[in-house]
């Protein structure tokens, strides 16, 4: 009869091979992945010499992939997910703040030569990495306050820095805090993180990066109704006041006391509550008439936004994505003074 002090040991025996079987299996792997042929190689190959990468960024790309748990080398080419899964993988492993400027420059070039960066409207977005200089963003911090139109001054592959206005001395008590970003890409979604505040210097903060990104999708050309006064500019300087009667990131409906015909432009000028006075030009399509009963003596008319409109269009998703939220909570929109 076996006894309870040997069944203990036999099971411990066991154990300890099936531990052994284990790491046994994963050097297996891991020395075939890093030394041997990888499923899809020659289709990856094809694609590298048709990209015109650089030696440095070739070797960088293939060790980035053998950190990975991909076993399809060529998929990581396809894809800005797998691309950014296998450089968020490889950064962590090697410790991003701990690998070689040069390499770090190869996995920013690599990212612009295969188009996964926001300046692609056709890339999918996975990393503040991929989000551009110059983008607007905003910061939505631990007491509830927000603060909009922060821009990014810089992003490298450790970190990205944003402006921040720091004369209050509010900034000094975000080091090693989380604040929530936004980020909205038109046409596409809003994307939030949570990150930590890494350092903060004069007039912007330092973050750390973020592949964690929750975005909700917008529909194309959301539509709300809306009674904001505004001012017609017409080409030869004369204006008239109106009512913009409905709005979307795409355009508007516009009540005038004048009729204005398909394809003429102007400038309006409005204020969106809680961002702020728009200037922006626009282009009219359709002439509805009195349409709208609320406003019996105005022509109402479809336009579309023309020139260097892309800060009024980020502007009117933001504040669209606000008023249908307080929606969904039963919040009334409160005009910021």
């Amino acid at each position: 009869m076996i006894e309870p002090l040997q069944i203990v040991w036999i099971a411990s025996i066991i154990i300890m091979f099936m531990t052994l079987v284990v790491l046994f299996e994963v050097h297996r792997i891991n020395f075939r992945r890093e030394n041997e042929v990888m499923f899809g190689t020659k289709a990856f190959d094809d694609k590298v010499e048709a990209m015109g990468f650089t030696d440095k960024e070739k070797r960088t790309l293939d060790k980035i992939i053998r950190y990975s748990s991909f076993e399809n080398k060529d998929a990581v080419l396809n894809s800005s997910r797998l691309f950014e899964d296998a450089v968020d993988n490889f950064y962590d492993i090697r410790n991003v703040f701990s690998v070689r400027d040069e390499t770090l420059a190869a996995v920013e070039s690599l990212r612009k030569k295969l188009s996964f960066t926001a300046s692609n409207p056709l890339a999918e977005i996975y990393s503040t990495r991929q989000f551009n200089v110059g983008d607007r963003i905003d910061l939505l911090l631990e007491n509830g306050l927000r603060i909009k139109r922060s821009e990014i001054m810089a992003r490298s592959e450790k970190e990205w820095v944003i402006t921040f206005d720091t004369s209050d001395g509010t900034s000094f008590s975000l080091v090693n805090k989380e604040i929530k970003v936004r980020w909205t890409r038109p046409d596409d979604a809003i994307y939030t993180a949570v990150l930590p505040v890494r350092q903060v210097d004069a007039g912007h903060l330092v973050l750390l990066h973020s592949s964690s990104l929750d975005k909700k999708q917008l529909r194309r050309w959301v539509r709300e109704q809306v009674a904001f006064p505004v001012t017609a500019v017409f080409q030869d300087g004369s204006s008239i006041g109106g009512t913009l009667l409905d709005l979307s990131a795409g355009g508007i409906m516009v009540g005038l006391p004048k009729e204005c015909y398909p394809g003429q432009h102007m400038r309006i000028q409005f204020e969106l509550p809680s961002f702020g006075d728009e200037d922006v030009e626009i282009e009219i399509l359709r002439n509805l008439g009195h349409k709208n009963q609320d406003y019996p003596h105005y022509y109402c008319h479809t336009a579309s936004f023309k020139g260097a409109f892309g800060w009024t269009q980020e502007r009117v998703l933001q504040y669209l994505f606000e008023i249908n939220k307080r929606k969904k909570q039963g919040v009334k929109w409160v005009k910021s003074t």
